[in-house]
């Protein structure tokens, strides 16, 4: 345990400098898994690729694919049988590279002899720089407020990539008032960029 924790402190030297590994003793359980089943799910884990697959090319230090393993469940379906559940949440703001990130995946687990479903698609929303509602609002912006405003792309899913997969090419773009912690019970809004917002979206639409 010391020498694979000397290990990873190595590897993730100036990332995790409080990375620790403790062994204790449990008692044995009841059950386990046949020696071939880990063996399918190990190697099958393993392969499967996690985190970014691929960057915007014209943003590198932006995330365009990635996959998250995001739970592996074990359950009893009998006193004899038991089911793996693998979960995994793949997006991309390229559809055709979700797909194909996707194909890899099935195929991970296809060789393991696993059942592979895909359910819950969020279609991807790939950013346009040279779109001509952005260059007017970002001229809006300037005229209101005397500054540049900062344009970025986040690696999420957004209502825009649905609304965008129904009208194909209609220029779209995502702003709002500043909202801390989104999705948790501490999520708030900032009451004064409220105000702003709204100043915001009466002179963009009389500039559109």
């Amino acid at each position: 345990m010391d020498r694979f924790e000397d290990l990873w402190l190595r590897e993730y030297d100036g990332i995790e400098p409080d990375l620790h590994f403790s062994a204790k003793e449990v008692a044995c359980p009841k059950k386990e898994l046949p020696e071939d089943v880990q063996d399918f799910l190990i190697h099958a884990v393993t392969l499967c690729p996690h985190g970014v697959y691929r960057v915007i090319p014209e943003m590198p230090d932006i995330v365009e694919t990635s996959n998250n393993i995001a739970i592996i469940d074990t359950k009893a379906v009998s006193e004899e049988l038991s089911e793996i559940h693998v979960c995994c949440l793949t997006r991309s703001s390229v559809e055709s590279r979700k797909e194909e990130l996707a194909s890899i995946i099935h195929s991970a687990f296809s060789l393991a002899g696993a059942k592979v479903e895909f359910s819950g698609a969020y279609p991807g929303w790939k950013p346009n720089f040279k779109s001509t509602l952005l260059a007017t609002m970002k001229r809006v912006y300037e005229q209101e407020f005397g500054n540049t405003p900062r344009i970025v792309t986040i690696h999420a899913g957004l209502e825009c990539g649905i609304i965008g997969s129904k009208y194909d090419g209609m220029e779209m773009i995502s702003f709002g008032p500043t909202i801390e912690h989104p999705h948790s019970p501490d999520e708030r809004v900032n009451i004064a960029t409220v105000q702003k917002f709204y100043r915001f979206v009466l002179a963009a639409l009389k500039a559109l």
